[in-house]
């Protein structure tokens, strides 16, 4: 079934590019004359992950990683599966992982601790968006682009059931068909 309207919008792609831009300028100067390795969560933060690494503008190389809490719905189910793993080793070197989006911290916190294990020389967590509302494990979150309310959202690379990701702002999806 096709949309007659577009999903309501909750950051528009204006205020996500300036975000990014900042998010970049302040890894820039974090991690300047230091060689850095991306790694982002697929499928959701390929495309945050992408533009931020053009606004970082050091050299970096990127890798990523893909792990299972959600399926096709819109809870995640807690338990979390790595199913895809970086390629490259990480030991000694300085990480930031990027995430789409910190809900209730069970997948970042999991992801984290299997990256601390490798011994890298640093590890930061760069995400685009949090719900703090949702939280039940606590995440240090080093670059946040955007709080945001405890809403099911898409676009800029999230999805519902793999549909979405190209829209070029964060929407509310309102469990309308697709």
């Amino acid at each position: 079934m096709k949309r007659s309207r577009p999903l309501p919008a909750l950051i528009l792609e204006r205020r996500l590019r300036a975000r990014v831009r900042a998010l970049g300028r302040t890894i820039r100067r974090d991690y300047q004359g230091q060689p850095l390795v991306l790694v982002g969560v697929l499928k959701g933060a390929f495309v945050f992950m992408a533009d931020l690494a053009r606004e970082i503008g050091l050299p970096l190389t990127c890798d990523f990683l893909r792990v299972s809490s959600y399926g096709s719905g819109t809870e995640t189910s807690g338990n979390v599966r790595l199913e895809f793993d970086v390629t490259q080793p990480v030991r000694g070197k300085h990480v930031l992982l990027v995430e789409d989006i910190v809900d209730t911290g069970l997948t970042a916190s999991a992801i984290l601790e299997t990256l601390r294990s490798r011994k890298p020389a640093s590890l930061r967590l760069c995400a685009l968006l949090r719900k703090p509302a949702r939280s039940r494990v606590s995440v240090r979150v080093d670059y946040l682009g955007f709080d945001i309310p405890d809403r099911f959202v898409v676009g800029y690379g999230l999805d519902y059931a793999g549909l979405y990701r190209n829209l070029p702002y964060v929407g509310v999806w309102d469990g309308e068909a697709k």
